[in-house]
C-alpha cells in the first residue's frame, strides 16, 4: 500500500499564502463579495422605492378620478357649472369632446335646474365651436332645460359661436365680446428667398397641391379660392348666430365685420342680454344658487400622457400645423 501524503503543516501554509498572487486573489474575493453585498442591498432599495413610486402614482391617478369624476355630487337642486377656457381646439381643454361630454353630464342629472357655460376664451376652431353649439342646441330642446352664456374677461369669436346657442348671454361691462369674422394665417417668404438667392423645389402631383405653401408664390386663383372657403364659413358663423340671437340681434354693417365690442356695447347691440356673473345668473336667473361643477379637469396622468405624445409626434405637428384654422 503507498501511503498517505503528509498533512500540510503551518510553516507549509505559511509558505503557500505567501506564494506570488495569493493576496491579490484575496483581494478579489472580498472586492466580488462586496460588490455582491452591495448589488442586494441596491436591489432591496430599487423594490422599496418601486413600491413607493407605484403608491404615489395610484395615489394621484385615484385623486384625478376623484377630482374628475367625483367633484360634481350633488344632493339637491342645483345649478350646473362648466368652464370654458382657454383656445377651443381638438387637442386643448376646451375641446368638443370635453365640453360636450361635461353638458351631457349636466342636462341629465335630474337635480339640474339650469346650466352655466362660464366662458373665457378668444376662440378657436370652428369646427369644435360648431359641434359645442349643435350639441347644446340638442340638449335644450331633449331636456328643456335653460342654459345661460357668462363671458367674463373675453368672449370672442370661436367662443362666442358656442354662446350664441344659450337661452341668454350675461356679460361684465368690460368684457371683450364678438368678433364675429373668420381669418386663415400664414407666412409668405418667397421675396426673401429671392434676395437671398435661393430658389423652392417644391414638386407636386396635382396643380393646387402646393396650396398655401410659404416659399412658393400665391397665385391669384389660389388666393380667391381661400377666400371662398372664408367666405362659407364666415356665413355658417353668421347663421349660427342669427338663429341663437333672434329679434334681439340689431344688424349694422359691423356687425359681423369681425370687430370686438365691449360688454356694454355688446348688451346695446343686442349680442348679450345684459350683465351678469356665475353668482347672479344662478341666483335670480335659474333660482338654484347652489352650484356644482361638472367641467371635465385633466387629471395628471392624461397630462403626462399628452406630454409624452406631444414629444414623439413634434416633427409631425410641426408639419401639419403651418398654417392653423381658427374663427377670430
Amino acid at each position: 500500500m503507498s501511503a498517505l501524503p503528509p498533512e500540510p503543516s503551518s510553516a507549509t501554509s505559511s509558505a503557500a499564502s505567501s506564494q506570488p498572487g495569493a493576496w491579490e486573489r484575496q483581494v478579489l474575493e472580498r472586492l466580488v463579495l462586496e460588490v455582491v453585498a452591495e448589488k442586494r442591498r441596491a436591489r432591496r432599495w430599487s423594490i422599496f422605492f418601486r413600491f413607493i413610486i407605484l403608491g404615489i402614482a395610484a395615489l394621484v391617478l385615484f385623486s384625478g378620478f376623484i377630482a374628475e369624476y367625483g367633484g360634481s355630487t350633488a344632493h339637491g337642486p342645483h345649478t350646473a357649472l362648466i368652464e370654458l377656457n382657454g383656445e377651443i381646439s381638438i387637442d386643448s381643454q376646451a375641446s368638443a369632446d370635453n365640453v360636450n361630454s361635461a353638458l351631457q353630464d349636466a342636462f341629465a342629472d335630474d337635480q339640474t335646474k339650469g346650466v352655466i357655460l362660464r366662458i373665457n376664451s378668444p376662440g378657436g376652431s370652428p369646427v369644435q365651436a360648431s359641434q359645442i353649439y349643435a350639441e347644446i342646441a340638442r340638449l335644450r330642446t331633449k331636456y328643456n332645460k335653460p342654459v345661460y352664456a357668462v363671458c367674463e374677461e373675453v368672449c370672442a369669436s370661436g367662443a362666442y359661436y358656442v354662446a350664441a346657442a344659450a337661452n341668454d348671454i350675461y356679460v361684465n361691462p368690460a368684457s371683450l365680446v364678438g368678433s364675429i369674422g373668420v381669418l386663415m394665417e400664414g407666412f409668405g417668404f418667397s421675396g426673401l428667398l429671392d434676395k437671398l438667392g435661393i430658389s423652392r423645389r417644391l414638386l407636386t402631383a396635382g396643380a393646387n397641391k402646393g396650396f398655401m405653401d410659404p416659399f412658393s408664390p400665391m397665385p391669384q386663383e389660389q388666393k380667391t379660392y381661400a377666400l371662398g372657403m372664408l367666405e362659407q364659413i364666415h356665413q355658417q358663423f353668421i347663421a349660427a348666430v342669427e338663429k341663437g340671437r333672434g329679434s334681439r340681434l340689431k344688424v349694422d354693417d359691423q356687425t359681423f365685420s369681425g370687430l370686438v365690442w365691449t360688454g356694454q356695447s355688446a348688451v346695446q347691440q343686442g349680442l348679450a342680454d345684459g350683465f351678469g356673473d356665475v353668482d347672479s345668473v344662478a341666483r335670480d336667473k335659474i333660482k338654484a344658487p347652489e352650484i356644482v361643477d361638472y367641467t371635465l379637469h385633466e387629471n395628471v396622468a392624461e397630462r403626462l400622457a399628452k406630454r409624452f405624445g406631444a414629444a414623439l409626434g413634434m416633427g409631425a405637428v410641426k408639419e401639419l400645423s403651418r398654417v392653423r384654422w381658427a374663427l377670430q
